[in-house]
């Protein structure tokens, strides 16, 4: 599922100029992981996810210059952004029906990952903002636009799977009534 949400990964549907884009369902796997599996596990996956993203993405850590720029890029563009997906399945047994368990999970993670995304553009990426804007409406703009949108997409996804399968049994097949 991990190999899966780096290949949906690749597959965008736009990128912005600056990092960031929205892609092809590519948060879905390790929300699945985590609903199904655990948070652990899901946490675990979304932290390798948030390595390969890091490897993948090593070109924007030529574009900071100080320690704590390179430590905050880690950390809130790769790191804890890719890892809290991993806890996409935190409502599973507190809410039964699957499809909003799972798709208000799906919801709270990729609004975390919206702030971390937000916190970089902060305190990283500031000079990006023009002179008449505010850093904070800069990066609210910026990474809502696109996380937005990729929010959307995976609990779209997350929503629609669970509607054909069953996350909790053991081989995915949902019993009819």
């Amino acid at each position: 599922m991990v190999a899966l949400s780096c290949v949906l990964s690749v597959i965008t549907v736009y990128t912005l100029p600056q990092g960031g884009g929205i892609t092809a369902f590519s948060q879905v796997p390790i929300v699945i992981i985590s609903y199904r599996h655990g948070l652990k596990w899901g946490a675990f996956s979304g932290f390798v996810l948030s390595v390969f993203q890091m490897i993948s993405g090593i070109v924007n850590f030529s574009y900071v210059n100080t320690i704590g720029a390179y430590i905050a890029v880690a950390l809130f563009d790769y790191l804890i952004a890719f890892t809290i997906l991993g806890f996409g399945g935190m409502f599973r047994n507190r809410i039964k029906n699957q499809a909003l368990s799972i798709g208000l999970g799906a919801g709270v993670v990729s609004v975390i990952r919206l702030v971390c995304h937000f916190l970089s553009g902060v305190t990283v990426w500031a000079d990006y903002a023009e002179g008449w804007q505010s850093v904070w409406a800069y990066s609210l703009a910026y990474n809502g636009s696109y996380m937005g949108v990729e929010t959307a997409i995976t609990v779209l996804g997350v929503v629609l799977l669970s509607s054909v399968l069953d996350f909790r049994a053991p081989n995915l097949i949902r019993k009819r009534k």
